[in-house]
């Protein structure tokens, strides 16, 4: 007989009892857990499952690129200052003797050397970039020129002439030659009582020649800060002498410039504003005699080495610095450093730079 016969012959309580287990055996073997009713029926007491949500994932901010700060504007190379100027730079030869002052325009320039000529006597030659004024008094070319300004790139040379061979190195290096003796247009005469010779002007704002360089380091590092200085000797005035002839400058704290003083006269330009400059810097060379120029009065000129190696001294913020300068080749730019192999800054707005031969007593306090 089968099951559901068997619960057919049983009794009301023992059917209840059997249905009961019945539906243990055959549910509870599905892992189910179920409850009896009052009325013999049974339903499920496990709560249905709750559906649990997968969270969305937070998004990561994107990060905001911090911008790289400016470039500095680009300044004149040749006075680390100002903008950078787009005409041509220009070199003049002007003189440096007695009769010859006051210079004219010299103070508008941006680097001025003082060279030997012969005799002991001294020649300016002042490079323009910035500035281009009526400048003089302008005098004949030597034959050292072309090395000490070939590190510009081919700029304009302005000169009176040359003696002996001058003119034909001149014509063989990379530097435009602007000479009056040719006939090159804008030079004139003055009339004034120190000299009836020694009187050539030109208006610099006149000269153009195609193809002539613009302004372009030299090997200066220029820089504000006076970081350092403190640790090197005071120099308030300085004193040395370029062939024959003495050379000085005094620093006037007012100005932060070193003046130029001759015979304890401060010196000024034609316009009367006081020649004076950021930074003096002695640089000490070979010199020796040029066989190929000799004056009227039988002196060789003094041929300069610009190219090379020596001792320095530098000259800024009423501070000296001691090193060496360098310049491999003459293509080169000239380099200052310290004791310590650091390169020498120097403070914006021009120089002077005194090309004393080696060995020359230079003093300073």
């Amino acid at each position: 007989m089968n099951i559901a016969g068997r619960i057919g012959q049983m009794s009301g309580a023992q059917k209840g009892i059997a249905g009961a287990l019945v539906a243990v055996l055959v549910i509870g073997g599905a892992g189910a857990t179920y409850a009896l009713v009052s009325n013999g029926s049974s339903k499920s007491s496990a709560a249905a499952p709750t559906a649990t949500a997968t969270p969305s994932p937070t998004a990561s901010p994107t990060p905001t690129a911090t911008p790289a700060p400016a470039a500095p504007p680009p300044v004149n190379p040749l006075t680390g200052t100002g903008t950078v100027p787009t005409g041509p730079v220009i070199a003049v030869k002007i003189d440096d003797t007695a009769p010859g002052r006051p210079q004219v325009g010299i103070d508008k320039a941006d680097i001025v050397y003082i060279e030997q000529a012969e005799g002991g006597l001294t020649r300016d030659v002042a490079v323009f970039a910035s500035q281009k004024p009526i400048a003089g008094y302008i005098r004949s070319t030597r034959a050292s020129d072309p090395e000490l300004l070939t590190q510009y790139g081919p700029i304009v040379l302005v000169a009176s002439g040359g003696g002996g061979d001058s003119l034909k190195i001149l014509d063989a290096s990379i530097l435009h030659p602007y000479i009056q003796d040719r006939g090159d247009k804008g030079f004139y005469r003055v009339q004034r009582r120190q000299s009836t010779y020694i009187n050539v002007v030109l208006p610099l704002s006149k000269v153009s020649v195609p193809g002539a360089g613009k302004a372009k380091s030299i090997g200066l590092v220029w820089s504000a800060s006076g970081a350092g200085l403190a640790a090197t000797p005071v120099a308030t005035s300085l004193s040395t002498k370029v062939g024959g002839t003495p050379v000085g400058f005094t620093w006037n704290a007012s100005l932060k410039k070193y003046m130029r003083v001759i015979n304890g006269n401060i010196q000024r330009a034609a316009d009367g504003a006081v020649i004076a400059t950021p930074n003096v810097i002695v640089q000490f060379c070979a010199v020796s005699p040029h066989p190929g120029d000799i004056d009227v009065n039988g002196n060789p000129s003094q041929y300069t080495h610009s190219v090379g190696s020596g001792k320095v001294s530098i000259f800024r913020n009423g501070h000296r610095i001691d090193g060496t300068w360098s310049r491999p080749t003459i293509n080169s730019g000239t380099t200052y450093r310290d004791a310590a192999g650091k390169p020498i800054s120097v403070t914006p707005g021009g120089a002077w730079v005194v090309l004393a031969t080696n060995g020359t007593p230079l003093t300073s306090r």
